[in-house]
Order: structure tokens, then C-alpha cells, then sequence
């Protein structure tokens, strides 16, 4: 779902991500190139990202980003 959905979508504004790791309902993903220091990169992570995740995947509560 990161593959064909996430990353081609944050790729089009110059960013990529990288799955970190899933822990008790929480996603942890790591921005990077053009997201990394984005002012909007947390509105994605939460509101694009979390939302389209736990809506295919009823598992994960949350998304957080990691370093």
C-alpha cells in the first residue's frame, strides 16, 4: 500500500518515505528529500497518509514520523 499509493504521491512534490516499523496500532515512517523539512509534511503524515492507512488497514491507529 506504501509502494503504490504513498510513495508515487509524496514522490510528485519531491519527497520519498521509508517504512520504519509497526508497534501496538502505530505506523512510524521517515521522511525524506523535499518532505523532510516540509511545513506541510505533518498535515500529509496525518491527514493523507494515517487516514488512506486506517482505511485499508484496520490495525494501525496512528502515524508517526521517525528520524
Amino acid at each position: 500500500l506504501l509502494d503504490t499509493r504513498v510513495r508515487p504521491a509524496v514522490a510528485q512534490d519531491g519527497g520519498d518515505i521509508t517504512f520504519r516499523g509497526f508497534e501496538n496500532g502505530t505506523v512510524y515512517l521517515h521522511m525524506k528529500g523535499a518532505c523532510a523539512g516540509c511545513p506541510s509534511s505533518t498535515a500529509t503524515l496525518k491527514h493523507g497518509i494515517q487516514n488512506l492507512l486506517r482505511h485499508f488497514v484496520p490495525e494501525v491507529e496512528q502515524v508517526e514520523q521517525v528520524a
